[in-house]
């Protein structure tokens, strides 16, 4: 299956509020937002942009072969900051571009490859992914986003909540979860240029703000969001001290095994 040409771009703001200076944070002697760009590049990415707001980021990128867009220090989200890097980088309306967050160092290449190949395949403006869910304990947690696809793989809807309930199975035991109905979003998406300037001028809408879902702007529009499964899990993010920790240490490993 031929991949389609894409970019990545990489939101990435200097004042993180759990994790202060999180794109510069060291994992292998490496700041945190470029090994996530080395990520980018293994998946073949025609370029690969980071969209900050600090100078500190960009010169942490110098010669990395790394394409720096400085932004707004006032984007309410990513998003924002991709849709301004857009117009700076001159993208055009057609173009594929990824957006694989800052904080994920161990974003698995077919992840990446496969949010392009979703988009370009589907026709839809916006393309994401989303991994099964076989643990009670995680459809039941509201920091867990849930999707729900139609027949042909698009998006009917994203909660926190646990959707769609399993009336019939959670009435007798909530504690065993049958197998193959529900699936947790994950958080990278794919984007047309076109789509993703059009996205960033759509107000915030009502579904958007009560669940805190930036998603759902999109599809309270009326617009499609294509979802494929995960080829590779994704490790969680990097949000705290803890998580960093935890990465050091993965990264350690994985260096002990290659």
């Amino acid at each position: 299956m031929t991949t389609p040409g894409f970019i990545v771009a990489i939101p990435a703001r200097h004042a993180s509020t759990r994790l202060p200076g999180k794109p510069l944070r060291p994992i292998g002697g490496v700041p945190m937002v470029l090994q996530v760009a080395r990520r980018a590049l293994a998946a073949g990415a025609s370029a690969v942009w980071v969209a900050t707001d600090d100078a500190r980021i960009a010169d942490a990128l110098a010669g990395s072969g790394v394409q720096v867009a400085m932004t707004s220090p006032d984007h309410a989200s990513g998003t924002d900051r991709l849709a301004e890097c857009a117009g700076i980088a001159g993208w055009a309306d057609d173009a594929i571009v990824v957006n694989l967050q800052g904080d994920e160092p161990f974003a698995p290449v077919d992840g990446i490859v496969c949010v392009a190949r979703t988009l370009a395949d589907s026709g839809a403006g916006i393309a994401t992914l989303a991994t099964p869910i076989a643990d009670v304990e995680i459809l039941l947690d509201p920091n867990a986003v849930k999707v729900v696809r139609a027949g042909n793989g698009d998006a009917l809807y994203f909660s926190r909540a646990p959707v769609p309930w399993p009336r019939d199975a959670f009435a007798h035991d909530r504690s065993v979860l049958p197998e193959g109905q529900w699936l947790r979003h994950v958080g990278i998406y794919g984007y047309r240029v076109a789509a993703l300037r059009a996205f960033a001028a759509l107000p915030p809408g009502r579904l958007e703000r009560l669940e805190s879902l930036e998603q759902l702007r999109a599809l309270e529009a009326g617009w499609r969001i294509a979802v494929e499964l995960a080829p590779s899990p994704f490790p969680p993010g990097v949000d705290t001290e803890a998580d960093l920790t935890r990465a050091q240490r993965i990264y350690g490993q994985l260096q002990e095994t290659a």
